[in-house]
């Protein structure tokens, strides 16, 4: 039973970090800007908040579910608005500083932007929720088996940044000066939109029937 629950939390993680997404396009292009490493710990960050919303679902703490959820708007303003803060950076710094040697960033500012990006998407932890509804594992009650799960839903998200990561850094060494240039204007621009996409959400969702 415990190998069990956590291969559910691996695959539960893997397939719901898969979806390419703002945090998918930026970790492609922080892995052919900076390599393997600033890609993979940028991926690493997103995996830690889906456990974080994984703990908890798991372990029945409602009145930050409830909290985070009744938040939405605000959480989708900050996401939104620090999105369109990247992709603007990416397509304006980021570019000017292709060819440039030794400018890769700290690994804790991969790490923390994806971490807190991730978090500002609640709707994740009602995913969790449902999913660990469904297993009984929803209220705390079991604290081994929730634990191997929210386990796995680390691993198994780490492992789909870390195969993503890994694809990437093999196209790195084709794309190049000019090339990397356009890569990283496409990915801010998408970044971009994505950010748009979130404040434009808020708008949709207050407007009266």
């Amino acid at each position: 039973m415990p190998d069990n629950l956590l291969l559910r939390g691996l695959l539960f993680g893997f397939f719901i970090a898969m979806p390419v997404g703002p945090i998918g396009v930026l970790c492609i292009q922080r892995t052919l800007h900076h390599g393997l490493r600033y890609g993979f710990m940028s991926g690493l960050g997103a995996a830690t908040a889906d456990a974080v919303y994984g703990l908890v679902a798991a372990f029945g703490l409602t009145f930050i579910s409830s909290f985070l959820t009744s938040q939405v708007t605000i959480l989708r303003l900050v996401g939104g608005l620090f999105l369109c803060y990247l992709g603007v950076k990416t397509v304006l710094s980021q570019a000017t500083q292709a060819n440039e040697e030794n400018t890769t960033p700290s690994f804790l500012q991969a790490y923390s932007t994806t971490f807190f990006l991730t978090l500002t998407n609640p709707m994740t932890i009602l995913s969790f929720t449902l999913i660990f509804a469904g297993l009984g594992l929803s209220g705390g009650s079991d604290y081994g088996g929730s634990s191997l799960l929210v386990l796995g839903v680390f691993l198994g998200s780490a492992a789909w940044w870390l195969i993503l990561s890994g694809g990437v850094s093999l196209l790195r060494q084709k794309i190049y000066g000019s090339g990397l240039v356009w890569v990283n204007r496409g990915a801010g621009l998408i970044i971009l939109g994505f950010g748009l996409l979130s404040l434009w959400s808020i708008y949709e969702i207050n407007q009266p029937f």
